[in-house]
């Protein structure tokens, strides 16, 4: 007999397709805020084989045929790729492929750490991703960011900021490989190679990220993390990852999901958490509780998916769990880890308690689905409030 959840499964595919040639939903013809989300671009590695992942996304988003509206992208990690630290190099290749820009400013990406975004512990926490990443605007000669021009200001620091859409609160969380091993990419006199996929965060990040929901109820809260949380989306289930879509170092086991928590940071007395299952716990009981999500989405990417069919683990790229909606971005590369490039897009409505959430193919899939949408992966999600949208700028 079918599980519960193979049954869902199948019917979330299924709808879809049932319903792509009725056209449009008339509320996707109201005022919307677009939200572009990506992940997993993986430039260096793409630029290898003469491709511009980047760019590519960028010209087809803003394209007179193919594109579509977006008011801000949301990049949920791994910039870099390499199976040691980022370099200088890497991060110049980042900036020149966002000069592709031509409709949108710069400022209008905000960005978390993936894991291949780390360095070495030793060589600064989180110092590469703030030089030329810089989600606060603080490296502005290297980032080409400027704080003032971004159309929601950000507040925090580079591993955990939130910015605020309207009634929309984005709750954004990076990556810590920064640490010594098996959490994270260790020393640089050990020189450890590998992505160290595992997910990690500290305890302050938890802390703060659920002091940030608690105390924001009213308002439509939106998590992205490079990780998806364990048993949600596609792969991320226990031992899922590896090997079908991760290597084996830092954890074969937690390799698709956020696995580690560091309780202190500090190299010479480093602790941390296996399996931490923090996120989940306090999801699930404020559920069970409250009788409804704790927050509306959780974004991620660090999987990358073999299509938009891929439902790996009787789980597909768009579930619901614990009342919240959990999306997987998927990658912008082709390359790395042979990925199949894919983003996904959500517009929130205005005046109405859901997202449309669309599936956009950055290569054809087949002779059938050629770059653009992908219709049978129209989702329309359940939110815990009516949209509100932010004035325009």
């Amino acid at each position: 007999m079918p599980s519960v959840r193979s049954v869902i499964s199948c019917l979330v595919v299924a709808l879809p397709l049932l319903l792509a040639g009725c056209g449009p939903h008339p509320d996707e013809q109201l005022p919307s805020f677009n939200v572009w989300a990506t992940s997993c671009c993986h430039v260096p590695i793409d630029r290898q084989r003469g491709r511009e992942s980047l760019v590519e996304a960028i010209r087809q988003s803003e394209d007179p045929e193919l594109g579509f509206a977006w008011d801000i992208m949301i990049g949920a990690g791994d910039i870099a790729g390499h199976q040691l630290p980022p370099t200088d190099a890497d991060g110049r290749e980042w900036v020149k492929q966002l000069a592709a820009l031509t409709k949108h400013r710069r400022e209008q990406i905000y960005n978390v750490q993936g894991n291949h975004d780390a360095g070495y512990y030793d060589q600064g926490v989180g110092t590469w991703f703030q030089k030329w990443v810089d989600p606060m605007g603080q490296h502005t000669a290297t980032s080409m960011v400027d704080a003032a021009a971004r159309p929601f200001p950000a507040s925090g620091t580079w591993e955990r900021y939130s910015f605020q859409a309207g009634n929309i609160l984005f709750l954004m969380l990076s990556d810590r490989n920064d640490a010594p091993a098996p959490v994270g990419r260790g020393h640089s006199s050990e020189n450890r190679r590998g992505g160290f996929p595992a997910g990690a965060v500290t305890r302050a990040t938890f802390d703060w990220w659920k002091e940030q929901v608690l105390e924001n109820q009213d308002k439509i809260l939106i998590t992205v993390h490079h990780h998806a949380l364990r048993d949600t989306t596609v792969g991320s289930g226990k031992g899922e990852g590896f090997p079908r879509y991760h290597g084996k170092s830092g954890g074969g086991e937690g390799s698709s999901y956020l696995y580690y928590l560091i309780e202190n940071e500090d190299p010479e007395n480093f602790e941390f958490s296996s399996d931490a299952y923090v996120f989940e716990s306090f999801l699930n009981d404020f559920y069970v509780k409250h009788g409804r999500g704790a927050i509306d989405c959780w974004i991620a990417g660090h999987t990358h998916v073999k299509g938009p069919e891929d439902h790996f683990g009787e789980k597909t790229t768009t579930e619901v769990q614990w009342g919240v909606n959990f999306l997987q971005s998927a990658a912008l590369t082709r390359y790395h880890a042979g990925s199949y490039p894919m983003s996904r897009l959500l517009s929130f409505p205005e005046g109405k308690p859901f997202v449309f959430v669309k599936t956009y193919l950055h290569q054809p899939f087949s002779k059938k689905h050629p770059v653009g949408f992908y219709k049978p992966g129209n989702r329309k999600l359940t939110l815990r409030h009516a949209v509100k949208l932010p004035a325009r700028r």
